[in-house]
């Protein structure tokens, strides 16, 4: 785990209960996983990460609001932040591990009209495809769906990237 990685967040402990009460069986924290996913479930082969909105930049979300002051150091910070998910997405891809993305806003959605969505997804990680990176839609909150992405920033990109915001 690297320094300052919150454990047992709200959003973390919401999934983990709704997760546990559907059946589902997981680790927390593997510190032998890339980035130390949050929850992971070896039986799917998958990884789940609960994003903070604010720390891991949600676009288009309302809680990833941009600080007043000291506006280099927030942007370098939230440029690595970004660059670090983008790498152990990748790493744990190129390992064979699903990523499943879960942002903090979209957690409520989950306590309100429950798993299914991510139900789908867990039983497609299941079925030996390829890894993938999923990450739920954020359009119409009625029927939030899961969809494949790739990490944002690919790891050869990391050093040029990493250095304009130096």
């Amino acid at each position: 785990m690297y320094a300052g990685h919150s454990l047992n967040t709200k959003p973390e402990k919401i999934l983990r209960s709704l997760l546990f009460r559907e059946g589902f069986r997981f680790r927390l924290y593997d510190k032998e996983l890339p980035g130390c996913p949050d929850i992971v479930l070896k039986r799917y082969r998958a990884v789940i990460f609960v994003h903070g909105c604010f720390w891991h930049r949600h676009s288009g979300c309302h809680y990833a609001t941009e600080p007043a002051s000291n506006k280099s150091f927030w942007q370098k910070k939230f440029a690595g932040n970004v660059l670090r998910d983008a790498r152990n997405t990748a790493l744990l891809l190129e390992m064979n591990w699903n990523v499943i993305i879960i942002w903090e806003c979209q957690v409520r959605i989950f306590q309100k009209d429950g798993l299914t969505s991510l139900k789908d997804v867990l039983k497609r990680c299941a079925e030996g495809m390829p890894a993938q990176a999923y990450e739920m839609t954020t359009a119409a909150p009625s029927n939030m769906i899961f969809y494949p992405c790739k990490p944002s920033v690919r790891v050869d990109q990391e050093e040029r990237i990493s250095s304009a915001y130096v």
